[in-house]
């Protein structure tokens, strides 16, 4: 290794032991996360979203909208459920839907303070029951009167028939008590906290309220409109938080009425579906003053309504979550504190020693993909902290150490990790992937799978002599619109290293076993590559892979993935990885691959070329790769037949 090429590149992974000599625990004095307090109030259990908790205190105070915009387990549900905790509980009402004697079908609403709904309610019950058993009295002692005169004449037949008929003519002819008593629409704790309502995928009714259909609508069997009427999410939030993730898989109708309950607060009860019998009922506006809180991935915003989500920036706010944080000591502590949470609110697995902790914080640097950053997906995170747990527990251990965290990574694998491990097996079998010797035209790319996976992606290139007017580059694998126009700027390149005029030839690039499609610029460097080695006939190394975007110029520019692909490259058996400069202090692979890859950082093209391509004549190769770089010099690059600097 060159010391004057490599003495500024960072120590880009440290090993457990390396870890330990630093101050990871950032001054806590601790034997295990049992040590640490957690926060009550889970507004101050949140972590790594400074902007986003000073954005929901201001709003629970103001009663403001809020709509969080950001990737899955960043803690917008969490969020929302702490606005719920910070909202006063003093303004909570029940509402009380009762019969309305002019027009059953358009049920009357009271609201009242909270907790004197059920005592209403309880209230009108014991004096309906009161006449009930007064009225059964009174006929009771009308029948038996009728039935003893009846005795007495001795027309007991007709004494029986004439007490059937009275005690027919009163059941039904009376007014039924229970009938008038009001329902409980919506009910509150008077010493518990504003409701939160998860309306996440509700459909019309759960979200708006509906009436319930009644198969029996006449001779005094049917059920009363106003106790078929049932409360929506929007009506049970009243006073409130009403939460909703992923608020674009809403229909544009409920988004509709959704906005109306926003602007009116009051929204009333109708049956949902046109051919039921509820469709007949309407009640008056329901009171539903609640707070918003919307939710959802970036894509959100394009099928949200445009005027819903006006509303909220008008009265509200926007937040963008943060997918990580900077590695401080002070996030450290905090995420430390996550840990001790995490174990708290489980209750079933046992707290972590020192070492696990150093593992798990291992991991989380890992996985924010960023250099200096720890990740703050915190849903995956806990996720593994459980199944560390699970696994100390099946052991009986007092404590979850760094094994169990290690083993708990294994166990833990997601779906796109399980499916790129089997894939590597499968096209190792049948050649699919090679990684000894050279090919012409063939290179292998990396690529990412789902957030948290890498895979090997064989590049093939082919070049035939023109059948048109003009040379075309024909690219096959189901390329989305990034990774399309991330071709063509590959033929400014061709050019320039050539000379040959691509005008006079078509240039043929297939992606291997691209069955879900290929998006984003990663693979740039590899199809130049490729390319290249197609046009010269130049042998490519295939124990070598690589990864990084390109500019028309040349340069290769950062990519994303870069610790999961040199993982899934370790795992086929490359030896070497060519990967940006700019992504190095990125990578953080696991330590049982640091010693399978060898990693070379590059800046442009032609340190990519000189790395992965076997010319004969390399003196006139050197050549070409000095031409290229005399816009972009590169210092050292040339002056010994040793690649790039590797680390």
């Amino acid at each position: 290794m060159d010391p004057t090429t490599t003495r500024d590149i960072p120590n880009i992974e440290l090993t457990n032991e390396e870890m330990a000599d630093i101050d990871i625990f950032a001054g806590l004095e601790l034997n295990a996360s049992s040590d640490i307090d957690v926060p009550p109030k889970l507004i101050d259990q949140v972590i790594g979203q400074e902007h986003a908790t000073e954005v929901i205190r201001k709003a629970a105070i103001q009663r403001r909208h809020v709509m969080m915009i950001g990737s899955p387990g960043t803690g917008k549900s969490m969020l929302a459920k702490a606005m719920a905790e910070l909202l006063p509980k003093e303004d909570l009402q029940d509402i009380l839907v009762y019969p309305n004697p002019e027009d059953s079908n358009n049920p009357i609403i009271r609201t009242v303070p909270a907790g004197r709904g059920k005592q209403i309610v309880n209230a009108h019950k014991i004096e309906a029951r009161k006449k009930i058993q007064m009225r059964n009295t009174m006929i009771m002692l009308l029948i038996i009167g009728i039935v003893g005169y009846a005795l007495i004449c001795g027309q007991w037949l007709m004494g029986i028939i004439a007490a059937a008929f009275v005690f027919m003519a009163l059941r039904y002819s009376t007014p039924r008590e229970e009938t008038l008593v009001p329902k409980l629409l919506v009910s509150h704790d008077v010493n518990g906290t504003a409701p939160f309502i998860d309306g996440t995928g509700s459909h019309a009714g759960a979200l708006l309220g509906d009436v319930r259909h009644d198969p029996f609508q006449s001779g005094g069997l049917e059920t009363p409109a106003h106790e078929r009427v049932e409360a929506g999410a929007i009506h049970r939030a009243h006073g409130g938080v009403l939460f909703i993730d992923e608020i674009n898989t809403l229909t544009p109708h409920s988004q509709q009425n959704l906005l109306t309950a926003l602007q009116e607060g009051a929204f009333p009860i109708t049956g949902q579906s046109e051919r039921s019998s509820g469709a007949m009922v309407r009640t008056e506006p329901v009171p539903c003053h609640f707070v918003m809180v919307a939710a959802g991935n970036v894509d959100a915003i394009q099928g949200m309504h445009p005027a819903l989500r006006s509303r909220i920036r008008g009265y509200g706010y926007e937040i963008y979550m943060k997918e990580s944080m900077e590695d401080t000591p002070e996030n450290r502590r905090k995420f430390i504190r996550f840990i001790a949470q995490e174990v708290k609110n489980d209750g079933k697995v046992p707290h972590f020693d020192r070492s696990a902790i150093v593992e798990v914080l291992r991991e989380a640097r890992r996985r924010s993909n960023r250099k200096g950053h720890l990740t703050l997906k915190l849903r995956d995170m806990g996720g593994l902290i459980r199944v560390a747990g699970d696994l100390a527990r099946q052991e009986g251990a007092e404590f979850t150490t760094a094994k169990h965290v290690i083993a708990a990574k294994k166990a833990a694998r997601s779906i796109e990790d399980q499916i790129s491990d089997e894939y590597i097996h499968r096209s190792r079998d049948y050649d699919i992937t090679v990684v000894e010797g050279t090919r012409v035209g063939r290179v292998n790319g990396l690529a990412v799978m789902g957030s948290d996976s890498g895979s090997v992606l064989p590049i093939m290139a082919e070049v035939t002599p023109s059948q048109g007017m003009n040379g075309t580059v024909i690219a096959t694998g189901m390329l989305k619109e990034v990774a399309q126009e991330s071709i063509k700027n590959v033929s400014a390149l061709i050019k320039k290293f050539t000379g040959k005029d691509i005008r006079n030839m078509d240039i043929h690039i297939q992606f291997i076993g691209t069955y879900h499609g290929v998006e984003g610029d990663s693979a740039s460097i590899s199809v130049a590559t490729a390319v290249i080695s197609a046009i010269e006939n130049i042998p490519v190394r295939q124990d070598v892979a690589m990864t990084g975007s390109l500019s028309v110029r040349g340069d290769v520019l950062p990519i994303g993935g870069a610790t999961y692909k040199i993982e899934a490259a370790a795992k086929a058996g490359i030896k070497r990885v060519i990967i940006p400069r700019s992504n190095l202090d990125d990578v953080l692979i696991e330590d049982r691959y640091r010693q399978m890859v060898e990693i070379v950082p590059v800046d442009h093209i032609e340190e990519v070329l000189q790395s992965a391509l076997v010319p004969e004549n390399r003196d006139g190769f050197l050549s070409k790769l000095r031409k290229m770089a005399a816009v972009h010099p590169t210092p050292g690059i040339f002056d010994s037949n040793i690649g790039p600097s590797a680390v």
